[in-house]
C-alpha cells in the first residue's frame, strides 16, 4: 500500500520552480495528496503564477527563510509523509513512483525519514572550482532537504524545522539530528534528484562564511561534537582563528612600533594564508585566474569566518534548544474587554497593547490560536451565529489567528474542552501542528493556567482586577505571571532567542 504523502517546495520565485513542477507533472507513479509551494518572498512581491495539473497550493511565509517556509508548508497538510524538495532540483522521470517505493520501504523499517540520492553535475575535462566543490559536497551529505521525506507525526514531535536558521544551511542537519537523537532512524532511499551548481562570483566563497553563524546555533543546541554527529570533519575554524589572530597582532605591532613582534606575526599569517590558498588551488583548475582568486579569498575568508562565528555565538548565547512555537490566548479579559456573554460584534474592544503584542509575535513567526470558554451558548444567552460574528469582529480588530477553539458547554456538562480541562489546548496544538510542550497559553484566570499545565504546555497568567489572589499564588508555582500582555509577550520572545 502506498503511504499518503504531500510535497512541499519552498521557493523565492526562481525560474527553476516551473521546470520542477513540469517534471513532477509528467512523473509516473502515485499522485500526492498535496503539492504545496511556499512563496518565501516579501509580501510586497506579486503572487506566483503557476500552471500545473497537480493539486498545487501556494502559501506565503513572509520572507523568513527556508526553514520557516517548510514549516508553513508541512503544517498546512495532514498527509502521513511530507517530502521536501528544493525549487531548483530536477527529479528523475519516474520520481513519484520511486518516492512511493522509498516510503513503503521506510514504513516497513519503521523509519522516520527517507533521504534521496542527490546528484551534482560535474564539468568534464577539468577539475572542479572551489565553488563547485562546495556544491558537490551535497551529494555526500548525510542529510539534505533538497529531497528529503519525513513522517508528519515525527515533525510534530520534534517541532519541525528551527526557523532561527534563516538560510538554506544547517537547518536540514539540525532537524535530522533532533529526529535521530529522539531514537528514530532516517534511511537512504533509491530515488534520485539532480542539484545544480550555483553560479559563482569572485566573492562567493567569502559570502558563504555567513554559515558560521548557523554553526554557532548548532553547537549551542547539540554540543561540541555536533560536526561528528552530522557526519562532517572537524572544520578549519580553529586555523582561521589563529590566522586572524596573527594578522591582528601583526597590524597592532606595526602600529605600536613593536617591529620584531609584527614581523614574526606577519610571517606566520603569510605562511597560514599561503597554505590555505595552495590547498584550495591544488584541488581546483590550475589557471592564473583561479590562482589569483584563491590568494585574494584565502586572505579574506579567515577573518570573515571568525567574525561571523563570533556574531553567532553572541546572538545564540542564551538560545533554548526547544523554544516556543505557538501562543494560545484566552479571549475575554486577555485580548478584549470582557462583556458578560458578549453577543454583539459592536461590543468588541481590544485591551490596551493587544494589537501591538500580537503583531510582535506574528513578526517572529509564532503561530497564534484562541482557546475560549463560551458557556453562554449552552445557557441560551448567545446564539452560535452571534458567537461567530463576535469572533469575526475580534479577528477584524486584532488580526488573523491560525486557529480558533471554542468550548460551548456549561460547567456542569463534564466536557473535555472547558478550561481548566486541557482539551482545547491539546486540540489547538494538534491543529497548529506542534506538540503541546511547545505552546504557551496566556490568560487571566487560574483555569487558563491549569488547562495549559494539564496539557503539558507552558502558561503565563496576565491578571486583571477580577483575578483572585489565590489564583495568582497558585499560578506562580508552575507558571509565570506578567503585569500586561506586552510583558507576557516579551517573556515568550525572550525564550525564542
Amino acid at each position: 500500500m502506498t503511504p499518503q504523502f504531500a510535497v512541499v517546495v519552498p521557493t523565492v520565485g526562481r525560474p527553476s520552480l516551473h521546470r520542477l513542477l513540469a517534471e513532477l507533472e509528467g512523473s509516473a507513479g502515485p499522485r500526492p495528496a498535496d503539492v504545496i509551494v511556499v512563496d518565501d518572498r516579501a509580501a510586497t512581491e506579486p503572487a506566483l503564477s503557476l500552471e500545473c495539473r497537480l493539486p498545487v497550493r501556494v502559501l506565503r511565509s513572509g520572507g523568513r527563510g527556508p526553514a520557516a517556509a517548510r514549516n508553513t508548508g508541512w503544517r498546512a497538510t495532514t498527509a502521513d509523509w511530507i517530502c521536501f524538495l528544493d525549487d531548483d532540483v530536477v527529479p528523475q522521470p519516474n520520481w513519484f513512483a520511486a518516492l512511493a517505493d522509498d516510503l513503503a520501504k521506510a514504513e516497513v523499517q519503521a523509519a522516520a525519514g527517507s533521504q534521496a540520492q542527490i546528484e551534482v553535475p560535474r564539468v568534464g575535462g577539468r577539475r572542479a572550482t572551489d565553488d563547485e566543490r562546495r556544491t558537490q559536497r551535497l551529494a555526500d551529505a548525510q542529510w539534505i532537504t533538497a529531497d528529503m521525506a519525513f513522517r508528519r507525526d515525527v515533525l510534530v514531535a520534534v517541532g519541525g524545522f528551527d526557523d532561527r536558521f534563516p538560510r538554506a544551511y544547517r537547518e536540514d542537519s539540525d532537524v535530522a539530528l533532533r529526529i535521530t537523537r529522539a531514537g528514530n532512524t532516517i534511511v537512504r532511499g533509491a530515488r534520485r534528484c539532480t542539484h545544480p551548481v550555483a553560479q559563482a562570483t569572485l566573492m562567493s566563497s567569502v559570502r558563504a562564511q555567513v554559515g558560521n553563524r548557523d554553526n554557532a546555533l548548532l553547537r549551542r543546541k547539540h554540543g561540541r561534537r555536533w560536526r561528528a554527529q552530522i557526519g562532517e570533519g572537524r572544520g578549519r575554524l580553529p586555523l582561521h582563528a589563529v590566522t586572524t589572530a596573527t594578522g591582528v597582532v601583526a597590524a597592532l605591532g606595526a602600529l605600536t612600533g613593536r617591529r620584531q613582534a609584527a614581523r614574526l606575526a606577519a610571517a606566520l599569517w603569510a605562511l597560514l594564508t599561503a597554505e590555505f590558498a595552495a590547498r584550495r588551488f591544488w584541488a581546483g583548475p590550475h589557471t592564473a585566474a583561479e590562482a589569483g582568486r584563491m590568494v585574494l579569498t584565502s586572505a579574506l575568508i579567515p577573518p570573515v569566518a571568525v567574525a561571523h562565528r563570533a556574531a553567532g555565538e553572541w546572538t545564540f548565547r542564551g538560545a533554548r534548544p526547544d523554544p516556543p512555537l505557538a501562543v494560545l490566548f484566552d479571549r475575554d479579559d486577555t485580548l478584549i474587554e470582557d462583556g458578560p456573554y458578549l453577543n454583539d460584534p459592536a461590543g468588541v474592544r481590544p485591551l490596551p497593547g493587544a494589537v501591538d503584542a500580537l503583531n510582535r509575535l506574528r513578526r517572529r513567526g509564532l503561530l497564534l490560536a484562541v482557546v475560549t470558554n463560551q458557556s453562554g451558548v449552552a445557557r441560551g444567552l448567545i446564539s452560535p451565529d452571534q458567537l461567530r460574528a463576535v469572533n469575526a469582529a475580534v479577528e477584524a480588530a486584532l488580526g488573523p489567528f491560525d486557529s480558533w477553539h471554542v468550548c460551548l458547554h456549561d460547567d456542569t456538562d463534564g466536557c473535555r474542552c472547558r478550561k481548566p480541562a486541557p482539551g482545547m489546548v491539546v486540540d489547538a496544538a494538534a491543529a497548529l501542528g506542534v506538540h503541546p510542550s511547545r505552546c504557551v497559553l496566556m490568560g487571566d484566570t487560574g483555569g487558563d493556567v491549569e488547562a495549559a499545565l494539564a496539557a503539558g504546555a507552558d502558561a503565563v497568567l496576565v491578571p486583571t482586577r477580577r483575578t483572585l489572589r489565590p489564583e495568582i499564588n497558585r499560578a506562580r508555582a508552575g507558571a509565570r505571571v506578567a503585569s500586561s500582555i506586552d510583558e507576557a509577550v516579551s517573556l515568550v520572545l525572550k525564550d525564542c532567542r
